[in-house]
């Protein structure tokens, strides 16, 4: 495999608390992944991403670090972890771990410093303090929002307040303070150390931040990406001198490590994130956000191509991840005028996924047609564990056992994103599905043992196995950079070529469509007697140009 094997990989996302429990707590952990690691080969995946495993009190899933270079003793040690990179890379599989350098936790020794030092400390420089507004102090410096719901000011008993754009457990970082960037660069190296292979950046919009007084009303702030970088929180132009030192360390190991950035970015903007002196390639968040729609397709494409010809690099595509509702999901609700189908399956999740009804069925079918596109486009994909599977989103968690922030600081807005973490199921049968030998942590449903891996690996048409073909088959095809739009005349159809002369066509409408002439290479549902493809349907075809 190449230096550059990224630029075309398929990724795998792993949460480890909800992949694999060999000790039977109910939480997965490292050693889980390990003995998965045939399956996954067998999957075809050529690296996977861990989302973070380190110490953590779980405030926000574990995106709330108490020591970046450790491992959570729940899930194993760094032992475990070093177990898990050689039988991964035995298996030709790279590593990408989660860093997460927007904040630390408020266990972090860092934090805990700050706040037995006091005001005024060397400590409280490595995070954002500021004075209290009021007389004592007792007000917040501004009315600037958590995007979790609430303020994002939160008040240490002297008078000073400390900034936290997530939750109140997840302090933000100071990136100006020297001491914080020598670290950061220090924990890339312990990792890359180790054997890892890339790394997956939190946040990566957030680091540089222009906290000048007077602090402007939220009103003037607000959660909208900006074209200029003016914004004072997210995606200012100081921040790619960051990347531009990290991009130093990358490139002194053999090979060069690479990284991929989270960037809520306006579209514009993404490409500097992507680019060769910066972290190598960015997310492109346009196709898990379209609606199945030919045009929501087609612009997320489009875009995604672009991005990546201004970068120099490759884009990605992801469906889905641990963030958003299931894939088979949001394409199964009824399309909300008003709504994205993120949006509407937020709205969904209020009801314990009562209303509007669920097209399972409908759902799987346009999950399946739409991973064969992504999968057919030049650059990386990345698939978010249990998408092979088709599972849904556990839409009626009960409120006791619900973990994410985001359910308890949004005020009843949202019922958070728990559904899209619950354990995999790996039997059909047992205390919680092959998942461990003890009962899961969220709880999974009884219609979970029907997804099973066991189950689907009996059944040649399943959603699995069309993945295991899919991604052998795109191994095989060629992964060059060309591709060509294929005008259908239709605005229900999505065609386009690849170099090699395969194409890729998807149905977005109920009528079946005519195919090009050639070899079927792949379909994603059965094609019509008569050669025609079906409605929420994709195939590829080795046409005769």
């Amino acid at each position: 495999m190449s230096d550059t094997w990224w630029k075309h990989a398929v990724v795998y996302q792993i949460y480890p608390r909800s992949f694999a429990d060999t000790d039977g707590d109910g939480i997965g952990n490292l050693a889980g992944v390990t003995s998965r690691v045939p399956y996954l080969k067998q999957l075809g995946v050529d690296a996977v991403w861990l989302s973070p495993f380190y110490p953590s009190a779980l405030a926000d899933g574990g995106y709330d670090v108490d020591d970046h270079r450790d491992v959570d003793p729940r899930l194993g040690t760094l032992g475990a972890f070093d177990a898990m990179v050689r039988a991964l890379h035995d298996a030709g599989i790279k590593v990408v771990v989660d860093i997460v350098p927007n904040h630390s936790s408020d266990r972090h020794e860092w934090f805990r410093a700050a706040l037995a030092a006091g005001r005024g400390s060397r400590e409280r420089e490595r995070y954002i303090f500021r004075d209290g507004l009021g007389p004592n102090g007792e007000l917040p410096p501004s009315d600037w929002e958590s995007c979790f719901g609430g303020g994002a000011w939160e008040p240490v008993g002297d008078g000073q307040w400390y900034f936290h754009f997530f939750a109140k457990e997840q302090p933000d970082l100071n990136w100006d303070d020297a001491e914080v960037r020598e670290d950061f660069l220090d924990t890339l190296r312990f990792w890359s150390d180790r054997g890892v292979d890339g790394f997956r950046v939190d946040v990566a919009h957030g680091l540089a931040k222009d906290l000048s007084e007077p602090l402007a009303p939220w009103s003037e702030v607000g959660m909208e990406p900006r074209t200029d970088g003016s914004h004072p929180l997210w995606d200012r132009d100081a921040v790619h001198e960051i990347y531009a030192s990290w991009r130093r360390v990358f490139d002194a190991y053999d090979p060069p490590r690479f990284a991929v950035a989270e960037a809520f970015a306006h579209p514009s903007r993404r490409a500097r994130y992507a680019s060769p002196d910066g972290l190598g390639q960015a997310f492109n968040f346009e196709m898990q956000e379209a609606g199945w729609r030919s045009a929501d397709f087609a612009r997320a494409i489009d875009s995604g191509l672009a991005q990546a010809a201004e970068s120099g690099s490759t884009t990605t595509w992801l469906l889905g991840c641990h963030d958003t509702a299931r894939v088979a999901t949001r394409y199964g609700l009824p399309e909300h005028p008003k709504l994205t189908a993120i949006e509407a399956a937020k709205e969904w999740l209020l009801t314990d996924g009562s209303a509007p009804a669920l097209d399972r069925a409908l759902g799987e079918r346009r999950a399946r047609a739409a991973a064969l596109v992504t999968w057919a486009l030049p650059g990386s994909t990345y698939i978010y564990q249990g998408e092979e599977l088709g599972l849904h989103e556990v839409g009626d968690l009960p409120e006791e056992v619900l973990q994410d922030p985001v359910a308890t600081r949004s005020g009843g807005r949202e019922k958070g994103r728990d559904g899209c973490r619950v354990p995999l199921p790996w039997t059909a049968d047992g205390p919680s599905f092959g998942f461990g030998p003890g009962p899961a942590r969220p709880p999974q449903p009884d219609w979970f043992g029907a997804y099973a891996v066991s189950v689907q690996e009996r059944d040649e048409h399943s959603t699995l196995n069309l993945y295991r073909t899919a991604l052998r088959l795109r191994s095989t095809l060629d992964a060059g950079p060309g591709f060509a739009w294929v005008d259908t005349g239709s605005a229900d159809v999505l065609h386009f070529r690849r170099a090699g002369g395969w194409h890729c066509v998807t149905n977005f409408g109920a009528d079946p469509v005519r195919l090009p002439e050639g070899e079927l290479l792949l379909a994603s549902s059965p094609v019509e007697p008569d050669g025609r493809l079906p409605g929420d349907a994709t195939a590829w075809v080795r046409a005769l140009d």
